[in-house]
């Protein structure tokens, strides 16, 4: 085989080039990645990074590896600092900048980008949070003591509302949707989550959507819909990523919604998709699902990597989608889907307990689990879903788990 190419220097890329290498691969890999740096850690960016002053030298970075583990022991050439612009599935090339890079193989890690607010993104003390120098900036700018409004009540919006709230910062969240998180978790436990933010000091408004920012050349605050005004000096825009697929716009791939793989990760032939960019059909659930989760970036990473190099033994990849968020002093965690027909409390309180479990059931099957603080639970509950037990299964687990907690506090 010639040259395998990856294209995305994140957490998916990474792992497709040691699934690669994993695999046998030993011919030549190219890293190419729009950012300068080298693939590292998103998830600490809007929980730990936040929560301290910068650091005085502010090259602090979450990475994986240095350099020399991408050149000496993985044998790859980075390609970073310049995005791929296009690509020519018939001579099989990636156009970088003036360059075409050739390939055998291909993986296609590109991620998402940060959607923005169609109005004040030119105002200084506006930002998304995505990258590295996003954090970088986000950060900076907490340790001045700002008025923070968050604009999404979604998981990296308020995880920065906590990171705030930890530095003893005022801070309002602002979601335009009467019920959060419905996309994630589904719309009965939206709400019972998203009120650990007024639990916490954190104002929130919901049902409020944004008419304009105020201010000349720097933000002083937000207007809402209902004509409501909040002061700020920053202001964080967390509504959602889209698939970073412009790029791929009339190469001939299939856009909807990501990048279409089948349950090989495969685009086309000899193309591959890994990570949030990836819309793939995950057999376990029988549909197309395209997860923005740190675990599934790292397994479609090893799996695609796997399979472009060995097409011949390429095997499904399926999984339990699971992701886990920390908000203030609680762990939120989640597996499965939350599209299904009954979300229901099966231990605790959501109103009142700081520990509680949902389960999730779609017919007559148990597709998904929802625990807040509850982490001795959420990995037995993943087990079940991944052998596609019966909703009466996850009812009994949740019953000998109550009945074990109660012994315990006896």
């Amino acid at each position: 085989m010639n040259d395998l190419v990856v294209v995305g220097g994140s957490l998916a890329g990474l792992r497709a080039v040691e699934g690669a290498r994993k695999a046998g691969f030993d011919g030549r890999i190219v890293l190419v990645g729009a950012e300068p740096h080298l693939p590292y850690d998103r998830p600490p960016l809007s929980k730990q990074f936040l929560d301290g002053p910068a650091d005085p030298t502010d090259e602090v970075t979450p990475g994986f590896h240095g350099e020399d583990y991408f050149v000496e022991e993985l044998g790859v050439t980075l390609k970073l600092g310049e995005a791929a612009t296009g690509l020519d599935l018939a001579e099989k090339r990636v156009v970088v900048g003036q360059d075409a890079v050739p390939y055998g193989a291909l993986v296609i890690a590109t991620g998402v980008s940060a959607r923005r607010l169609p109005v004040g993104n030119e105002l200084a003390g506006v930002h998304v949070l995505r990258t590295l120098d996003d954090a970088r900036s986000v950060r900076k700018a907490l340790d001045a003591g700002p008025r923070v409004v968050v604009i999404g009540a979604g998981f990296i919006g308020s995880e920065v509302a906590a990171s705030a709230r930890k530095r003893g910062l005022s801070v309002t969240v602002v979601e335009a949707l009467p019920t959060p998180l419905v996309r994630s978790i589904g719309p009965e436990l939206g709400l019972a989550i998203a009120q650990l933010h007024t639990k916490n000091g954190t104002d929130l408004r919901l049902g409020s959507g944004v008419d304009r920012l105020l201010g000349d050349t720097r933000v002083t605050g937000v207007r809402l819909t209902d004509g409501s005004e909040l002061p700020a000096d920053l202001v964080v825009v967390g509504v959602g990523a889209d698939p970073a697929t412009a790029w791929l716009e009339g190469s001939g791939l299939r856009l909807d919604n990501g990048l279409v793989c089948d349950e090989y990760l495969r685009a086309a032939p000899g193309v591959y998709a890994a990570g949030d960019v990836a819309r793939w059909h995950n057999p376990l659930f029988d549909r197309l699902q395209r997860l923005e989760h740190w675990t599934s970036a790292a397994g479609h990473g090893e799996a695609a990597g796997r399979n472009a190099v060995d097409p011949e033994n390429a095997r499904p990849y399926s999984t339990v989608p699971y992701f886990w968020s920390d908000w203030y002093d609680s762990k939120i965690q989640f597996v499965g889907i939350p599209g299904a027909d009954e979300a229901r409390v099966v231990d605790g309180d959501a109103a009142v307990d700081r520990r509680w479990i949902a389960l999730y059931r779609e017919g007559d099957r148990l597709v998904g689990a929802l625990a807040v603080n509850g982490q001795s639970d959420i990995m037995k509950y993943r087990k079940l879903i991944n052998e596609r037990a019966s909703w009466q299964d996850g009812l009994e687990l949740a019953e000998k788990r109550r009945e074990m907690l109660a012994a315990k506090s006896r």
